[in-house]
């Protein structure tokens, strides 16, 4: 996974970055960037028949393949309406590769070592993330070899699980929940899923426009984005084990406050030095990136056990939903104001969240800390798909055999991976 991170995580800036250079309105390249998260809608529900039908090796190997022939193709033709499709494409094969990955993983983990194993996984996650944007400077974005790099990436992912003779689990088919009575059971939930996927898919996916508008080189973009994406690796843990032990609402709030000034500060103070200026980056991002992870866990919270897996599919579709708006938004309050509107946006976001948390607050009590989960540490589907571990039994729920989370429980943890589902 780490090799396919490199290659996911090098693919959305240099992206970004290609289209500014080569003078892409600021509105279409968001339109072109949200196309990938209509793809990874439409993943999630295609993925798990795939399974079904040929299997985990196979579906990994053809969705990798297809992924694979989708980077060469935005070499070959660089206009928006292919690279539109071929971002689709992109979105509903990587929507498909966590699928597979993620249900295979969850199948061979048990209750003892699933938690160690989903931290493991995450912090594969985030440093191929953050470290895919430093082969910017190996290679230049105007030429076809990023486009190239990533197609050898993703071909080379192909061959451990190709490889692999593990025995691979069976999925199943998940229920339907009601968004209606998802959102009466935890409104601030299904409001800050959906907030998160705007912020996070702005954040993967204009990143590289704001910091190539700003006047960064490649190393200025790839820093900046390495920074943005890094910072979450060290916040996750540590804000998940505050909410354990408060009112996750409160944190939540705390979270989004610090977010709203440290974008405000940004945008207010003017030009700042470099190292200040990335290191409130950091700060944005590691506390924005936490929102989601937030939201899961207490939502969570007000579910039984039986409805956490449905419930989980329902915030995967909301988060990508908003997901898919949120570059169409950014790029065109970018363009119509500047590159300032992308932490404008963003700060405007979280401030937004602040206040419907504390309204909530006041609307409803805190969940007595012994009716508490504990803190799930998802990410969201802007940087790919997760991996959830199963909800832990209730004291008073009766006892059963554990189950196995499905090919779907996989996706949609992908929206549920950082996205908080409250």
């Amino acid at each position: 996974m780490a090799i396919l991170m490199l290659g996911a995580g090098l693919q959305a800036t240099i992206l970004g970055l290609r289209a500014t250079l080569e003078g892409f309105p600021t509105p279409v390249t968001g339109l072109v960037m949200s196309c990938y998260y209509v793809g990874y809608l439409l993943g999630t529900q295609i993925a798990p028949r795939a399974l079904q039908r040929v299997g985990h090796v196979r579906a990994f190997a053809a969705l990798a393949a297809l992924a694979s022939v989708a980077s060469l193709v935005h070499a070959s033709w660089v206009h928006p309406l292919p690279w539109a499709l071929m971002r689709l494409v992109s979105g509903l094969c990587f929507a498909g590769i966590y699928v597979v990955a993620e249900s295979w993983l969850n199948h061979r983990a048990s209750r003892t070592n699933r938690g160690r194993l989903l931290a493991i996984y995450m912090l594969v996650l985030y440093v191929g993330l953050g470290s895919a944007q430093f082969l910017l400077v190996l290679t230049s974005p105007e030429s076809p070899a990023p486009f190239m790099l990533i197609s050898a990436l993703i071909s080379l992912a192909m061959v451990p699980i190709v490889a692999s003779a593990q025995h691979t689990p069976e999925p199943a088919v998940p229920h339907r929940v009601r968004y209606r009575d998802l959102y009466r059971n935890s409104p601030l939930g299904v409001v800050a899923v959906a907030a998160s996927g705007l912020i996070s898919s702005i954040i993967f996916s204009m990143g590289p426009v704001y910091a190539r508008l700003s006047g960064n080189g490649p190393r200025g973009v790839a820093a900046f984005m390495a920074v943005s994406i890094l910072a979450a690796v060290l916040t996750q843990y540590p804000v998940g084990r505050l909410s354990d032990r408060v009112d996750r609402r409160t944190v939540i709030a705390s979270a989004c406050t610090l977010a709203t000034l440290v974008a405000a500060s940004i945008v207010f103070l003017g030009p700042l030095p470099r190292g200040l200026f990335l290191a409130l980056t950091a700060l944005f991002s590691g506390s924005a990136l936490t929102l989601y992870s937030l939201s899961v866990s207490h939502v969570n919270d007000k579910l039984e056990p039986a409805q956490m897996v449905d419930a989980s599919s329902a915030l995967l579709m909301m988060n990508g939903m908003a997901a898919a708006a949120g570059p169409v938004l950014a790029g065109s309050l970018i363009h119509a104001f500047g590159p300032r509107a992308y932490f404008a946006t963003l700060g405007t976001l979280t401030g937004a969240l602040t206040v419907y948390d504390l309204w909530r607050k006041s609307r409803r009590a805190a969940v007595p800390r012994e009716l508490k989960g504990p803190f799930i540490n998802t990410q969201q589907i802007v940087t790919c798909a997760g991996l959830d571990s199963p909800p832990a039994r209730r004291a008073d729920a009766p006892a059963g055999p554990e189950v196995a989370p499905t090919g779907l429980d996989a996706a949609r943890a992908g929206a549920l991976r950082s996205e908080e589902a409250i």
